[in-house]
Order: structure tokens, then C-alpha cells, then sequence
């Protein structure tokens, strides 16, 4: 099977191009920025909605800044020693989800703070809508035919144009699928009734970073990095290693104190 080979720019207008990728990023805010307004008209978020409009610019320039500075600090340290304005090039492309995460994390938790919320409460009621943002982000990836899984002969592979002629996982859909659909369904059904603060957020990190650590083994590393240890753990095998341990951790430390709030 062949990659369709979709045009990874959306929209051009000449001097300036739109891509896809791009597109999804809008695509996966706004869906999230919906859902978020249906939950607190249902109660679940700890504010309200012109405190939503405002965090929005807070997690999009977390996700921004953190994104970037993770690509560079995980995937090209030593291009960032040798050329540290190269972090502010973003117009080359290169974002780090772990890098993304921990950014959300802190101008959530400073966000929380300035608005004395408790930081695990307002965590509790954003992460069922993170899987949105990443379902789409999968998909702008699969269409740009990036980041795609390593060579198979299984009847699904499919050739992607940038990487050779070999049949390989489509990588991108099982992230999709995983950390998309399924994690949101399960983050939406857990956190529906009312949980020890900080048990969702918990459930969040230790989901994302099983089914991660999980489809790395089907992706294809990157390049210049290869395999980073044990030759055969990957860059993204070994950030999500804390994202489990955390996510365990927070989901047992919770467990029975459901009023308990960590501000």
C-alpha cells in the first residue's frame, strides 16, 4: 500500500503557506476549548468561562515554548550548545510532545496559582482534553507523511515518499488511535463521576506514557538519534518512563482521599 500522499499544505497563499500540520493544532484547540465549555456548564472545571478564554493563551504558549524547547533539549542538544538562538527557530519545525507537557504544566500551575486554584484540580479537569489536541496532531502528522513507523510486511504497511519505497507501519494512526480516541474515552468515562484530586491527571500520564512507550516499538527512530539506550529503548521510550512512574504514583498517593486537594 502506498501513502496517499496528501499535500501537506492546506492553503496557499503564496507568500505564505498553511500546512496541515498546522491546521490540526487550531483543529485539536478549538475542539478542546468546546468540550471545556460543555464540561463547566456541567460543573467539572474549578472555574469559569472567561478564566477558560484566558488559560487557552496560557496553554497554547505553554505548548509553543515548551514543545520547541523540549525538540531541542531532548532530539538536538548539541545543535542548541552550538547554536542556542537556533531554540527560538520555529518556522524550521520541531516539537517535542514531552516538552509540550511540561509546559502546559507550568503556565497551568502559575495560571492556577495567580487565581488561587488548586493546580491537581484544574490538572484534573484539563487532561481528559488533551488526547483531542493529540488525536489531531497524529493525523496533521500522518497527512505531512512524517514520523512514520519502521519497515513490515504486514498487508497494512504503507510507503511513505519522504522516508523510501519500503512498506512501514503507519505509526502515526496507532498513536492516533491510542492516545486519541481510546485515552479520551478513558480519561471522559473516569473522570465523569467525582475522584480523589489528582487520580485523573494521574490516569492521564500513566495512559499516554504506556501506549507511547508501546507504539515506539513499531515507530521508526529518530535518525540522529538511533536507539538512545539498551539498543533498543527509543528517545521517546525513555521520556515516558517518568510520565508512568508519576502517573502510578499519583493515581495510589489519591487513592481513597477524595477530598483531599494539593494546592
Amino acid at each position: 500500500m502506498t501513502h496517499f500522499g496528501i499535500d501537506p499544505v492546506a492553503i496557499d497563499f503564496g507568500i505564505i503557506q498553511i500546512h496541515w500540520y498546522g491546521l490540526m493544532y487550531v483543529f485539536g484547540f478549538f475542539g478542546g476549548y468546546a468540550l471545556a465549555i460543555y464540561r463547566i456548564g456541567r460543573g467539572l472545571f474549578p472555574i469559569n468561562r472567561e478564566q477558560m478564554s484566558d488559560l487557552l493563551s496560557w496553554i497554547a504558549l505553554g505548548v509553543v515554548l515548551g514543545g520547541r524547547a523540549g525538540y531541542m533539549i531532548f532530539y538536538q542538544p548539541e545543535r542548541l550548545l552550538d547554536e542556542p538562538l537556533s531554540l527560538f527557530f520555529i518556522w524550521e519545525g520541531g516539537m517535542a510532545f514531552h516538552g509540550g507537557l511540561i509546559g502546559v504544566i507550568a503556565f497551568t500551575w502559575i495560571f492556577a496559582r495567580r487565581h488561587q486554584i488548586a493546580p491537581l484540580a484544574l490538572g484534573d479537569a484539563l487532561v481528559p482534553l488533551i488526547p483531542v489536541g493529540l488525536g489531531f496532531g497524529r493525523l496533521g502528522n500522518f497527512i505531512g507523511g512524517e514520523l512514520w513507523g519502521r519497515p513490515t510486511d504486514m498487508d497494512w504497511g504503507m510507503v511513505f515518499s519522504r522516508a523510501d519505497t519500503l512498506p512501514r507501519h503507519p505509526s502515526q494512526l496507532y498513536q492516533f488511535a491510542l492516545e486519541g480516541l481510546l485515552l479520551f474515552a478513558i480519561l471522559w468515562v473516569f473522570s465523569a463521576k467525582s475522584r480523589p484530586s489528582g487520580q485523573v491527571t494521574g490516569l492521564f500520564l500513566l495512559g499516554y506514557g504506556v501506549f507511547r512507550f508501546a507504539v515506539e516499538f513499531v515507530r521508526e527512530p529518530d535518525a540522529h538519534l538511533g536507539f538512545v539506550w539498551l539498543s533498543w529503548m527509543t528517545m521517546g521510550q525513555l521520556l515516558s518512563i517518568p510520565m508512568i512512574a508519576i502517573g502510578y504514583w499519583l493515581l495510589m498517593l489519591r487513592k481513597g482521599t477524595l477530598n483531599a486537594r494539593i494546592s
